[in-house]
């Protein structure tokens, strides 16, 4: 990790560097993911079945494309029974937490005749993409669909990539049998993507699309905007912790190394204002980063996206936070809530020393799909709001439309709308026609 001294020039630079892993950087990509999603969108399965055999090296057909109901009871029957309690009591926290953000439909009616609401519709069907490969992801099967199920959307369907074997991971199953979906679809990749966008013979089309993903992923939702909704366009992980002289280094160096193992794309920074945590810090991430599993690729990330920001002062470290926006930001500092008030832009804020960020991937209940690559300026975590959509509802007696119909009128006309101005006005004798 580079030991940097903090300024406005320094937080510059490193802004530079980390947009450099947005997805929107990689060109190069565009052209294959654009073939990808044209050729399953006019040949459908024929299209997924060859990209299958090419990529995931496995004989998907129509017969075995979806996930059947005898494979998912084996997965259940055969996996870690330890491991599905665990699965099942954050299941439960993330119902919990999501369930706290339900929106109401309402109306306001007023006795000079108006009245103006809001109507609450969740979306009608949603696809999930659930990454798979080399590794099993259960964790985000349940926070990409429990959301879905507590905003009240009737049909979710699940693609992800089967092995070679055509199997799909068996606690994706179990984690997707503990939500109680059962439509899963074993297609991985941008032509998952493209298949819920457009529909082939065996997968159906959806309104939306939520679920992390590899660059291909990433590049295929940003392409099918508009065709469906996406959650957001992710880019990799990547966290950020404040903290001062009191904070335990060797709790943040774990923490700093939680994220660094995601891949070799995904950042990790320290923003402290005490050199002397610096310093040890740094020497702690040495040391974890050399018994670790995943060290490989925690040392490119760290040297390619890893820093220690010295800051003069603690509010100079909450303005280098706000500019970077993490996805996830952890405070560990004397007091906490002192500096999250001051924290605006981030996806999660986890506060004090024993919030380390995995508890947000796995456990606590809010969710863990999380604005990345600065976006947390704009952007929210993924949440029952993304389930649903808001629908206007106006009405107007005639009494009270004749004491606005003046307003109204004038506000067309200044914009030259004259059958504006005429819609209104004809219905007190002023119209234009």
């Amino acid at each position: 990790m580079r030991t940097v001294r903090l300024s406005e020039e320094s937080v510059k630079d490193i802004l530079s560097e980390l947009l450099k892993r947005n997805p929107g950087q990689y060109s190069e990509y565009e052209k294959t993911v654009s073939d990808i999603i044209e050729n399953v969108r006019e040949n459908g399965d024929r299209a997924l079945f060859e990209y299958s055999r090419k990529f995931d090296k496995n004989d998907i057909d129509a017969g075995s494309i979806r996930v059947t109901e005898a494979e998912i009871e084996e997965a259940y029957a055969t996996f870690d029974k330890d491991l599905i309690e665990t699965m099942t009591r954050s299941a439960a926290n993330i119902r919990s937490y999501h369930e706290k953000q339900l929106m109401n439909s309402w109306m306001d009616l007023k006795e000079d005749g108006t009245m103006l609401g809001q109507k609450i519709t969740p979306i009608e069907t949603v696809g999930v993409y659930v990454p798979g490969g080399k590794a099993a992801y259960p964790s985000s099967t349940l926070m990409c669909i429990i959301p879905a199920l507590v905003a009240g959307v009737k049909r979710i369907i699940m693609t992800t990539p089967a092995g070679a074997d055509g199997k799909v991971a068996p606690a994706t199953l179990v984690a997707a049998k503990l939500c109680g979906v059962n439509e899963i679809y074993k297609v991985g990749g941008a032509q998952a993507i493209a298949a819920m966008a457009f529909s082939t013979e065996s997968v159906p089309k959806v309104d939306k699309i939520v679920g992390p993903g590899n660059i291909f992923v990433a590049l295929a939702k940003k392409a099918v905007f508009g065709f469906v909704s996406i959650d957001s366009i992710a880019g990799p992980s990547e966290i950020l912790v404040i903290a001062d002289k009191t904070a335990n280094p060797r709790f943040v160096a774990a923490d700093l190394l939680s994220q660094a193992e995601h891949d070799e794309l995904a950042s990790a920074i320290l923003v402290t204002d005490s050199p002397e945590l610096a310093e040890e810090v740094g020497r702690y991430v040495d040391e974890f980063a050399s018994k670790l599993s995943r060290e490989e690729i925690i040392r490119k990330s760290l040297d390619n996206y890893g820093y220690i920001l010295i800051a003069e002062d603690m509010d100079s470290a909450i303005f280098a936070a706000n500019a970077i926006a993490s996805e996830h930001v952890e405070i560990i500092t004397e007091d906490a809530y002192a500096v999250m008030a001051k924290l605006n832009n981030a996806g999660a804020i986890f506060l004090g020393p024993y919030s380390s960020e995995p508890l947000g991937d796995y456990y606590a209940g809010p969710d863990h799909v999380l604005p990345t690559n600065g976006t947390a300026r704009f952007f929210s975590p993924l949440g029952v709001d993304s389930f649903i959509k808001r629908t206007s509802i106006i009405s107007y007696s005639k009494q009270a439309l004749e004491a606005a119909c003046d307003d109204i009128m004038r506000f067309a006309e200044a914009e030259g709308l004259t059958a504006h101005a005429n819609s209104i006005g004809i219905r007190f004798q002023k119209g234009v026609l």
